[in-house]
């Protein structure tokens, strides 16, 4: 089945449009750490994980390598980056999340890939620790 990608569409990318590449955003997204990422994206309840959460949820990646996955998701804009305001940031909690954009999402949905449902139902069954579920509970910003 080949997939339906649309022409283009514009992302988000903070107040600068650029063109939304379907077929590039399929590629980087079909890798299969990133494909890891999103699913955990997808699956957390709130729908934007911190880069702590990612890191629980994928311990072989390591931090740095999450980050790194994530830079080359916004990039070509699958993910964007919510930063709480430094007025608002609280010491010692995460202070950027990560949720898929609204492209993204219709590209998915078009394509039956990363199914909310799914992955929400795989990622309640990870048992998590006191300090993952504090950070799940963490109001995002908007």
């Amino acid at each position: 089945m080949k997939p339906q990608v649309a022409e283009s569409d514009t992302a988000d990318t903070g107040g600068t449009p650029t063109e939304f590449e379907a077929w590039t955003a399929l590629q980087k997204a079909t890798d299969q750490a990133r494909a890891n990422l999103i699913a955990d994206i997808v699956g957390h309840p709130q729908g934007a994980p911190s880069v702590q959460e990612l890191d629980y949820m994928n311990p072989a990646l390591g931090e740095d390598a999450i980050r790194r996955h994530l830079s080359v998701l916004a990039d070509v804009g699958v993910i964007a980056e919510l930063v709480v305001a430094p007025g608002d940031r609280v010491r010692g909690y995460p202070y950027k999340f990560y949720q898929l954009t609204e492209q993204a999402r219709e590209l998915f949905d078009r394509n039956d890939l990363f199914p909310t449902d799914a992955w929400r139902r795989q990622y309640d069954r990870v048992e998590k620790t006191g300090e993952i579920a504090e950070l799940e509970a963490m109001p995002r910003p908007e």
